[in-house]
C-alpha cells in the first residue's frame, strides 16, 4: 500500500524505493494541477524535477500503468545547461523506471549522430538543451507531432543566457494542443511575457518552503586581508573537511588559477567551467559523486542546476554580483533536509557591499575571521580522537604484530608516529594576517552621526616601531597613494594597517612599514626587490633625509606673491615719437561744412577719374 496519495501508483513505487518519506511543497502543489498549464516559481533544490515528473504522468500515461513501445516523443523537457539536462534525464529515468519509459537526452557537446539514432529507435520523453533541440527539429530528426507536454526548467536562466529565440522556435514547432509547464526560480517580466504567449489559463504556483531550504544553510562571512583570500579558502577547506565542497569564482581564469594552486596543495580538486568539453565536465562531476575528488571549482554558469548529494560546503571565492546569484550558489548545499555551510570570503574593502548583498537576499550571516592555522590543527586532533577505528576491538590476527610493535618502539613512539602520519596526509594550514573583527552597521538614528570605519586614520603619529622603504617613483611619474597602497598590500602581502606615513617627493616615495612586517614585506616582493612596473624598493636605515637629491626645497630668497599690482608705465629718457599737443583755447576754427566745387571740377592737385572707353 503506497504512502503517497494522488500519485500514479508506478511513480509512488519508485519514490518509496528511492527512500522518499514525504513530498516537498512544490511536489504537493503540482498534484492539484490536473491537465492545466502551470507557471511555477521555486528555488533550486526544492525538488522541481520530481515535481514536473509527477505532474506529467497522468497526461502521458492516460490512465495506463505502463507505457507502450517507444515511438515519437510524448514529452519534451528543456534545460539551460548540459549538466542540468543530464541530471534531469537521470532523475526521470529512476522516477519512470516502473512504467517502462524510455528517456533520451539531446545536449550540446555530445555526438549528434548517436542522438539521432536514439531518436530513431524511439523515446517517450526527450530532455535537451535549447540549441541542440532546435538543431534536431531543423534536421527533422526530432518529431514533435505527438507531443502532449513541454516543460521549461530554469526558464529565467535560459532567457538570461540568450535562448529566447530558440525557446520560441521550439514552442512554435510543438502542437498547439499541449500542456506547457514553466519552472523558474523567479518570475520577471520576460518570463511572464513568455508564459502569456505560449500558455493557456496557466495556474500560478509560488511554492512555499524555499525559505526553509536556506534555513538548513549556515551562512558565514569571513573577513580577510586582500592578500590572504586564497589562504583563507585553504584553511576553510581544511577546517570543515567536507565530503564535497564547491568553490565559486566569477571568471574562467580564476577557476584555472585556483585549480592549479589547490592541486599543488594536495587537494583532490576538479574544475567546472564553460571552456571544458562535455566529456571533461561529465568526468569532473562523476569524480565528485564517487569520491575521487572532494573539491570542485566552478563558475556560476557551469554549476547551474548541478546536484551533488554529499555537498556540505559552498565557498564564494569571488563575491556574487547580485542576491539571486548568492541564493543559487548557496542552494547547492542544504538540500533534502541535509545541513550545509555557505562561506563568503570578504576582503577588507568589500565589507559594506557584502552586508548590502546579504540584506537584499534576506539572509543573516555570522561575521567572523577565517579559521587560523591553530584552529585547523585543533580540529584535526579532534577528528583523530573521534576516529571510529579506535572503537573497533583488536582482532586476533592483529594482536601478535601489535605486541611486537609496542615491544620495539613503545606506546608513546607508536602514537607519535600515528599522529605524524595523519598530519602528513593533509595539506598544511596557512598562517593568516590578523584582521580587525567587523561588526555589521546598524541603522542610523535621527540626528546621530557615524564615523567611516573603512577609512584609515588621517594621522599615524602613534604608528610605533617601523622601517622606512624607498620606492623609485614619485610625483613626476604621477604616483598617488590611492593606487600605491593597494599595490603594496597585494605585492608585499601586507594589509593597510601595516602601512604608516607616505612621503612623496619628485623622483621617489618613502613608505613607513610596521617593523614586525618589514621582513615579510621584503620576502613577498622577491629577490629582485621590484613591484609591478619595475618599481625598485630599497630598505632605509633610519628615517629618510628629505633634503637630499630628488627633493626640491623652496628657495629662501623667493618672495611670496602679494597679489596683482597696478600697472606703471616705464620711465624712458627719449622723447616719444608722437606727442599730443594741446590746442590753445579759442584757436579752434568753426567747421565750415563740406567744401563746394565749381563746375570746373575738383581741385587741381587731384587727378580726374579716368572714364572707360
Amino acid at each position: 500500500m503506497s504512502n503517497f496519495e494522488g500519485i500514479v501508483p508506478a511513480l509512488a513505487e519508485a519514490l518509496e524505493k528511492r527512500g522518499y518519506v514525504e513530498l516537498t511543497p512544490v511536489q504537493k502543489a503540482v498534484l492539484e494541477l490536473g491537465e492545466a498549464d502551470a507557471l511555477v516559481s521555486a528555488q533550486t533544490g526544492s525538488g522541481k524535477t520530481v515535481a514536473f515528473g509527477l505532474a506529467l504522468a497522468p497526461t502521458l500515461l492516460g490512465g495506463a500503468e505502463r507505457f507502450g513501445p517507444a515511438g515519437v516523443p510524448l514529452a519534451l523537457a528543456v534545460a539551460p545547461t548540459r549538466e542540468l539536462a543530464l541530471q534531469v534525464t537521470r532523475e526521470l529515468q529512476w522516477l519512470y523506471a516502473p512504467t517502462g519509459a524510455t528517456v533520451a537526452s539531446c545536449v550540446g557537446g555530445m555526438d549528434m549522430r548517436s542522438e539521432r539514432r536514439v531518436l530513431e529507435r524511439g523515446a517517450h520523453i526527450v530532455v535537451g538543451t535549447p540549441g541542440r533541440l532546435r538543431d534536431h527539429i531543423t534536421r527533422n530528426s526530432l518529431d514533435m507531432s505527438a507531443l502532449k507536454a513541454v516543460v521549461l526548467d530554469e526558464a529565467d536562466e535560459m532567457l538570461d543566457l540568450g535562448f529566447r529565440e530558440d525557446l520560441e522556435f521550439i514552442l512554435d514547432a510543438a502542437p498547439a494542443q499541449r500542456r506547457t509547464l514553466m519552472f523558474s526560480a523567479t518570475v520577471p517580466r520576460s518570463i511572464a511575457t513568455l508564459a502569456q504567449g505560449y500558455q493557456r489559463d496557466a495556474v500560478r504556483i509560488s511554492a512555499g518552503g524555499e525559505e526553509k531550504q536556506h534555513l538548513d544553510i549556515e551562512y558565514r562571512a569571513l573577513n580577510v586581508a586582500y592578500p590572504d583570500r586564497e589562504n583563507a579558502i585553504i584553511n576553510v577547506l581544511r577546517f570543515y573537511e567536507a565530503k564535497n565542497a564547491l568553490v565559486f569564482c566569477n571568471t574562467r581564469a580564476a577557476v584555472n588559477h585556483l585549480t592549479a594552486r589547490f592541486n599543488n596543495r594536495n587537494f583532490s580538486v576538479v574544475a567546472l567551467s564553460g571552456e571544458l568539453s562535455q566529456n571533461e565536465r561529465s568526468h569532473a562531476l562523476q569524480a565528485m559523486r564517487d569520491g575521487r575528488a572532494k573539491v570542485c571549482i566552478a563558475t556560476d554558469v557551469a554549476a547551474r542546476g548541478i546536484d551533488l548529494p554529499n555537498l556540505e560546503l559552498v565557498i564564494h571565492a569571488d563575491l556574487p554580483t547580485n542576491p539571486e546569484t548568492l541564493l543559487h550558489r548557496s542552494g547547492r548545499t542544504g538540500r533534502a533536509g541535509r545541513k550545509g555551510v555557505s562561506a563568503l570570503i570578504v576582503p577588507n574593502g568589500a565589507r559594506k557591499r557584502t552586508e548590502r548583498l546579504l540584506q537584499n537576499a534576506g539572509l543573516k550571516a555570522t561575521w567572523a575571521s577565517p579559521p587560523s592555522a591553530d584552529d585547523v590543527i585543533k580540529r584535526d586532533d579532534e577528528r583523530i580522537l573521534a576516529d571510529p577505528a579506535f572503537d573497533e576491538p583488536v582482532a586476533d590476527d592483529e594482536r601478535g604484530f601489535i605486541d611486537a610493535l609496542l615491544a620495539k618502539h613503545g606506546a608513546e613512539q607508536v602514537a607519535a608516529a600515528f599522529v605524524r602520519q595523519c598530519r602528513a596526509s593533509r595539506s598544511a594550514p596557512e598562517d593568516l594576517m590578523d584582521v580587525a573583527p567587523f561588526t555589521p552597521s546598524r541603522e542610523k538614528p535621527a540626528g546621530e552621526k557615524f564615523e567611516r570605519r573603512d577609512e584609515a586614520p588621517s594621522r599615524r603619529d602613534d604608528f610605533g616601531d617601523s622601517v622606512w622603504f624607498s620606492l623609485s617613483i614619485g610625483r613626476r611619474q604621477n604616483a598617488e597613494p590611492r593606487w600605491l597602497i593597494p599595490m603594496l598590500c597585494r605585492t608585499g602581502n601586507i594589509s593597510k594597517r601595516e602601512i604608516g606615513a607616505i612621503k612623496m617627493q619628485q623622483e621617489e616615495t618613502f613608505v613607513q612599514i610596521a617593523a614586525d612586517w618589514a621582513d615579510r614585506f621584503l620576502a613577498a616582493i622577491g629577490p629582485d626587490k621590484k613591484l609591478q612596473g619595475n618599481i625598485v624598493v630599497k630598505r632605509l636605515d633610519g628615517t629618510p633625509d628629505l633634503s637630499r637629491a630628488g627633493y626640491q626645497a623652496p628657495k629662501p630668497d623667493k618672495k611670496p606673491h602679494r597679489g596683482k599690482r597696478p600697472f606703471e608705465a616705464p620711465q624712458t629718457a627719449h622723447k616719444p615719437k608722437f606727442e599730443k599737443r594741446e590746442r590753445p583755447a579759442g584757436d579752434a576754427k568753426p567747421w565750415a561744412g563740406k567744401p563746394k566745387f565749381d563746375k570746373a571740377g575738383p581741385p587741381k592737385n587731384k587727378k580726374p577719374k579716368k572714364r572707360p572707353g
